[in-house]
C-alpha cells in the first residue's frame, strides 16, 4: 500500500539528500568495519597509533556527516545556522593565533558581533550586491579606523591585516556556501541546497583521494617545506573529483560534463587552499588550528579546502547558470 507522505519525502530535494546521507553512512560503515578488522588482527596488548588515529577520525566523520545531513534536511534555516556557527568557531580559532593588543578589542568585537551576523543576514536576504562587497570593502575600511582611533600604532599593519584576512576566509568565503541557495537558476527551482551537498562532497572526497594517491604513488612534492602533497596525488585527486562530480550531476543544473568540470575546478582550488592554510600553520608553529573535533583538529582544519573553493564555485555558477 502506497504511503503518499513517504512517497513525497523520497522525491525531489529531500529524497536526494536522504540518498546522499545513506551513501555517506554506507561508506562510514565500510571504513569502520575495515578499521575493526585490522584491529582484530593485531597482537593482544599491542598499540597501533596510525590505526588509533584512523578510528578516531572515522568516529568524528560519523558525527560530521550526521550534522551536515541534518542541516541539509532542515533546509535553508538549518544550513544558515550551521555555517554561521562554523564561521564563528573558525574565526575564533584563526584570530587566537594572530597578533592583537587592547587597542583591537573594539574592532574584534565588531568583527564577531556585527560584521559576521550582518554578512549572514545579507546572505539570508539574498542581497548579492551587498554580501559580495560588505566585508572586502566596508568592513575592511571600518575596522582599521576603529583600531587607529585607539592611538596604538605598534604592529598596526600586522594586526589589521590579520584581522582582515581572518574575516575574509572564515566569514566571507564560508558564507558563500549557504549563498548558493540564493541563486536563481532557471529550471532548478528551490534546490540550491543540493549544490551545497555537491560542493562539499566533491571537495572533501577530492582531498581524501589526493591524500591516498599521494601516499601510494606520489613522488614530487608541490611544496616540500609546507606539506606532503604531491603533484601526482593532486592530479589523481582532481581527476577523481571530476569523476565523482559527473556521477553526481543529477544534483546539479550543470549536466554531466559541466558537473565534472565544476567538480575538478572546486577540488583544484580547494587543494591549493589547503596549501595556504598549511603555510599559515607552519608560520604559527602549530599542527592543528584547535582540538575541538577529535582526530580532525578544528573547524578551520575541516573548512580549509571548502573556504577557497566556495566563492569561486559560487561565482562561476552564478555567471554561467544563474539569471
Amino acid at each position: 500500500m502506497n504511503n503518499p507522505i513517504l512517497d513525497a519525502a523520497m522525491t525531489g530535494t529531500t529524497g536526494s539528500i536522504l540518498l546522499l546521507a545513506l551513501a555517506g553512512f554506507g561508506v562510514l560503515v565500510a571504513l569502520t568495519l575495515f578499521g575493526e578488522l585490522i584491529r582484530a588482527r593485531q597482537m593482544p596488548g599491542t598499540q597501533n597509533p596510525v590505526l588509533d588515529t584512523y578510528m578516531t577520525r572515522v568516529e568524528s566523520w560519523w558525527a560530521m556527516v550526521a550534522l551536515i545531513s541534518l542541516a541539509l534536511l532542515t533546509g535553508r534555516l538549518g544550513v544558515m545556522i550551521l555555517f554561521l556557527f562554523a564561521s564563528f568557531a573558525a574565526m575564533r580559532e584563526f584570530l587566537t593565533l594572530t597578533a592583537k593588543n587592547r587597542a583591537d578589542h573594539m574592532s574584534l568585537a565588531l568583527a564577531f558581533f556585527a560584521v559576521l551576523p550582518l554578512q549572514y543576514f545579507f546572505v539570508w536576504c539574498g542581497w548579492h550586491g551587498i554580501y559580495t562587497v560588505f566585508i572586502p570593502v566596508y568592513a575592511f575600511l571600518l575596522l582599521p579606523i576603529v583600531s587607529a582611533l585607539r592611538g596604538n600604532y605598534t604592529r598596526f599593519m600586522t594586526r589589521v591585516a590579520e584581522t582582515q584576512w581572518g574575516l575574509m576566509i572564515t566569514v566571507f568565503c564560508v558564507s558563500h556556501v549557504p549563498a548558493l541557495m540564493a541563486l536563481d537558476i532557471p529550471g532548478y527551482g528551490e534546490r540550491g541546497v543540493l549544490l551545497i551537498a555537491f560542493l562539499i562532497v566533491v571537495v572533501q572526497l577530492g582531498d581524501l583521494l589526493d591524500f591516498f594517491f599521494g601516499r601510494r604513488f606520489g613522488k614530487t612534492r608541490i611544496a616540500p617545506e609546507l606539506s606532503p602533497k604531491t603533484w601526482e596525488g593532486l592530479v589523481c585527486g582532481v581527476a577523481s573529483a571530476a569523476v565523482i562530480g559527473a556521477c553526481l550531476a543529477w544534483l546539479t543544473p550543470f549536466g554531466i560534463i559541466g558537473a565534472a568540470l565544476m567538480a575538478a575546478m572546486a577540488s583544484l582550488v580547494g587543494m591549493f587552499g589547503n596549501l595556504v592554510f598549511a603555510a599559515i600553520k607552519r608560520d604559527r608553529g602549530v599542527k592543528d588550528w584547535s582540538h575541538l573535533i577529535p582526530g580532525q583538529g578544528g573547524f578551520v582544519d575541516q573548512l580549509d579546502s571548502v573556504v577557497f573553493a566556495a566563492p569561486i564555485f559560487y561565482h562561476v555558477t552564478r555567471y554561467l547558470w544563474s539569471v
